[in-house]
């Protein structure tokens, strides 16, 4: 397990170059170079679960695959752990990635996939012991640590390739006419105990073809797994499964992770995977970090509207107000007064447009009254626990952004319906105007 630290690190294709797909939106021909990532400072933890999320093309994926070795640095520097990775190739760099599209050998089994990174790497006693060393403290699972033990073995008398050879050859051989060498009785003993860990045993002797998209998952986790690497990657490996499946995957990840202690980095463009998986969140977008934070202080206090917006569902909604010290806001619909915790952070922006934001589940139905806003309802999502309105303020034209408001099931809406919505005074965000960033309360 390591520490993962990125130091300005900067990556930029030539227009016209083969770029990763979702960099290829909005490249122009031409010879100067594009820039699709930039200024990008972010330190993972020993044992963490980072986050990247941000929507198709903001560099996440890049991302990984220069932590990977996949794509060669602009510039900046690539740390794991004390050793400078920039130059070395992706097989030294001690890191698994499981790719969103399972990359399993369709020829081999479920064993031969998942034990084909042993087979490459498991070469003699002290670079397996210096694993164990690194690892043996980190194991919570009484099963992982018996396991990282079996990985002491003498070096083959044969070549690494005669091995390989005799194993491959006498495999459909009866068990007593097979070779095995003492490093593949260690491999087998570590393949059968992932696949247990991951409830694939059944599956072993199958090919790829006849798993069903879950298990073909969890095998593309298990031949990371194996390795014992310093560091996982994953890159969009739900993006695949259906919605129940989704969530089961999802748990189970984030429970082989707390058991293996491996530091992990998550990429995805679903904020729900990234609210339910991560210890830390970064939110990117046009190849920079906006913010990182924990799930909750990304919710509750998102660094600009950018955040706001992406994080959340339903996204936040945002109106145009009007600010007259000391703590006053007007909007044609309605003039509301802010909390005391304002006052300070608001001063300079007396008389000026700010943009307000309320998030969808702090509006409730309420009275008329001036601080309320008045809408018609245009749509009703009846969920059964809870019922999302999408409305528009009385008087707004055609052109005006609809907003949505979560409101309890029990409470009959319907189309056409004009209603008055109140805002959590506590749970109002305010937003400048030019850079989109967000003032702080206290």
């Amino acid at each position: 397990m390591a520490q993962v630290i990125l130091e300005n690190v900067y990556k930029s294709f030539q227009r016209g170059s083969r770029e990763p797909d979702e960099n290829r939106a909005g490249i122009s021909s031409g010879s100067h170079p594009t820039a699709v990532l930039r200024a990008i400072n972010l330190t993972i933890q020993d044992g963490e679960f980072m986050v990247l999320v941000g929507p198709s093309g903001c560099g996440k994926s890049t991302l990984l695959r220069l932590i990977a070795g996949l794509e060669e640095l602009t510039g900046g520097n690539i740390y794991v752990g004390d050793r400078l990775i920039n130059d070395l190739p992706p097989k030294e760099r001690d890191i698994a990635m499981v790719f969103q599209n399972y990359a399993l050998y369709p020829h081999m089994s479920v064993y031969d996939n998942l034990a084909f990174g042993l087979r490459r790497t498991m070469k003699g006693r002290q670079k397996t012991n210096d694993r164990q060393q690194a690892t043996g403290d980190r194991q919570q699972d009484p099963d992982l640590i018996q396991n990282s033990q079996l990985t002491t073995y003498n070096s083959p008398s044969l070549p690494l390739w005669a091995e390989n050879l005799l194993i491959f050859s006498t495999r459909k051989l009866p068990k007593g006419l097979r070779y095995q060498s003492e490093r593949e009785k260690m491999i087998e003993q570590r393949v059968r105990e992932v696949a247990r860990i991951l409830q694939i045993e059944p599956f072993l002797n199958r090919l790829p073809k006849e798993l069903s998209g879950g298990q073909k998952q969890r095998v593309a986790l298990g031949r990371a797994m194996a390795r014992y690497p310093q560091v996982f990657l994953m890159d969009e490996p739900l993006s695949n499964l259906d919605a129940k499946l989704r969530a089961e995957t999802r748990s189970q990840i984030v429970k082989l992770q707390r058991q293996l202690g491996t530091t992990t980095i998550y990429v995805t463009h679903d904020q729900t995977e990234a609210m339910t998986m991560g210890d830390r969140i970064a939110v990117m977008n046009a190849g920079q970090i906006q913010q990182i934070a924990s799930p909750l202080e990304l919710y509750n206090r998102p660094a600009n509207r950018f955040v706001a917006e992406f994080i959340g569902s339903p996204p936040m909604n945002f109106l145009p107000v009007q600010f007259k010290a000391p703590l006053l806001i007007t909007h044609p619909q309605f003039r509301l007064t802010l909390p005391e915790t304002w006052a300070a952070s608001l001063q300079r922006y007396d008389g000026q447009t700010l943009t307000l934001g309320i998030r969808p589940e702090h509006l409730s139905i309420s009275p008329p009254a001036p601080k309320n806003l008045p809408v018609q309802v245009e749509l009703v999502e009846a969920l059964g626990s809870e019922t999302y309105l999408f409305v528009r303020l009385v008087g707004a034209n055609a052109t005006s952004p609809s907003l949505q408001a979560r409101v309890e099931s029990d409470h009959p809406v319907r189309i056409g319906d004009q209603l008055w919505l109140s805002l959590a005074p506590n749970k109002i965000h305010l937003f400048d105007n030019k850079t989109g960033q967000a003032l702080d309360p206290r």
